[in-house]
């Protein structure tokens, strides 16, 4: 008893050091990239999504690796499902509405919608191995050029516009306080690069934790890997997508919230997949093949219906949809399928 109550512990306090440290590394990664002159596009169509999406990826990494294949393969479906069906199902019944923006929504959408007709597809064949990974992995640096592209466009529409309004400010600044006209160009401090590295170890250590204590749980309890995965760290490391969601759409910022949620699952698979892959062949369970990625692309393809049928918005009634099809899916797949 005592030792399933450390289990329990070990798996909190995991997931609290996990989504801490993908925190504090995407913070400081992003300030010493913008320091070094990497594009601020590049970072901002990142950092949101991708660094969500730390907690999911280094699980199923260390999954792979520890030989859990099934908890990183379970953890990446899960959470994609989660995402749509639970968290942006909570978010929208809380704040009432998701607006969206079509040309935005149509991009994320459809890619997400492909990455997961992607994954079905080589699970068809089987074990997924390094080709696949190779794919995959392309597949996300198309859509990251594809994001840049727009972010460009989207900056060149109002650049005219912005430059006049900085070069203004650039100007009263400069004549109250000349010493500031080499801001840009200061040196990131070593704490920085120290809090990246921090970031790195926590994250390894972290994930390293919850897949263990996840296993030794799942065993003690007779519950598979699989369904350890879809469910427990599935919606543990898809905490962080929940907070920014829910903020967001709370705030208003329906783009932010929608994005996050879409970026975060074509990152999941692509990435969290991809990844894993390339390492070692990546085990496909059967009813992963025929229930829980099929779920996946129709929750994926429901969130669309919804959309439409709110005019372009994601209203309550549709939240509560979303979540009334989660806990169908977690009841189906505990109680009928595990």
């Amino acid at each position: 008893m005592l030792f399933i109550i450390a289990l329990i512990g070990v798996l909190v306090v995991s997931l609290i050091i996990v989504i801490k440290s993908a925190d504090i590394f995407v913070d400081n990664i992003v300030e010493i990239g913008g320091a070094l002159g990497i594009s601020q596009i590049i970072l901002g169509v990142t950092a949101s999504a991708v660094g969500t999406s730390l907690p999911e990826f280094g699980s199923a990494v260390i999954a792979s690796l520890t030989g859990a294949t099934d908890l990183g393969v379970g953890t990446v479906i899960g959470s994609n499902i989660w995402n749509i069906a639970g968290i942006l199902g909570i978010s929208a019944t809380v704040a009432g509405v998701i607006g969206t923006s079509k040309a935005g929504l149509n991009r994320d959408w459809l890619m997400t919608l492909l990455t997961g007709l992607i994954l079905l597809f080589f699970m068809i064949f089987g074990d997924i191995s390094w080709p696949a990974a190779i794919i995959m992995i392309v597949a996300y640096c198309i859509y990251l050029w594809l994001l840049i592209k727009a972010q460009k466009k989207h900056s060149a529409e109002n650049h005219y516009e912005d430059e006049t309004q900085e070069n203004q400010v650039k100007k009263d600044n400069l004549e109250d306080n000349p010493e500031e006209s080499y801001e840009s160009g200061k040196s990131v401090s070593k704490k920085t690069y120290a809090y990246v590295v921090m970031g790195i170890v926590g994250l390894i250590i972290g994930c390293r934790l919850l897949v263990y204590s996840a296993d030794e749980l799942g065993t003690i309890f007779g519950i598979s890997d699989m369904v350890m995965g879809l469910f427990i760290l599935a919606v543990g490391t898809s905490i962080p997508e929940l907070v920014v969601t829910l903020s967001s759409a709370m705030k208003g910022l329906h783009d932010l919230s929608l994005g996050t949620v879409l970026g975060s699952n074509t990152f999941n698979i692509l990435i969290g997949i991809g990844v894993p892959a390339l390492l070692m062949n990546v085990p496909v369970d059967r009813i992963s093949l025929t229930f829980d990625a099929p779920a996946m692309i129709f929750i994926t393809v429901l969130l669309m219906a919804l959309i439409k049928m709110g005019k372009g918005k994601l209203n309550r009634w549709g939240g509560i949809i979303l979540m009334i099809t989660y806990v169908s899916y977690a009841v189906i797949r505990i109680f009928v399928l595990a």
